[in-house]
């Protein structure tokens, strides 16, 4: 498997471990965005830092869920992810994420396959916490 193989494969995975963690046991959740709650297959792992920066790609607390419209087609809806982050971690967390980003991080081939490995165990344990059912990746 190639490194852009393993990437994608970690995308995948770390995308379903924070739409997991951040819906109920029944699979709804609230958009960081907007506030709308909704299912798991409507959610996707939103990155308030571009995913581009590598540095905050994996990082939990720039990934949230959001709806597929603020995601997809507001653009990531970046007041209101702004202001959601600020009322979950804190006034400061965008000035720590936005320095953050500036931090160079390359995963080496065994890095990402430790991540994989990492974010699947959670993801099944997750998994049998909740009342729906999803592939894992």
């Amino acid at each position: 498997m190639s490194l852009k193989s393993k990437i994608k494969l970690l995308d995948n995975v770390f995308s379903q471990f924070i739409r997991l963690s951040q819906t109920d046991n029944n699979g709804y959740g609230k958009c960081i965005s907007c506030n709308k709650i909704k299912s798991y297959s409507d959610l996707d792992c939103g990155h308030y830092v571009n995913r581009k920066h590598m540095s905050l790609r994996y990082s939990e607390i720039n990934s949230n869920i959001q709806c597929i419209s603020c995601n997809r087609f507001d653009e990531g809806n970046s007041i209101g992810y702004t202001l959601g982050l600020t009322k979950k971690y804190g006034t400061g967390i965008i000035d720590k994420l936005i320095i953050s980003k500036y931090s160079q991080n390359k995963f080496t081939e065994f890095e990402l396959i430790e991540l994989i490995r990492h974010y699947r165990k959670l993801n099944k344990k997750l998994l049998t916490e909740k009342n729906f059912t999803i592939k894992l990746y």
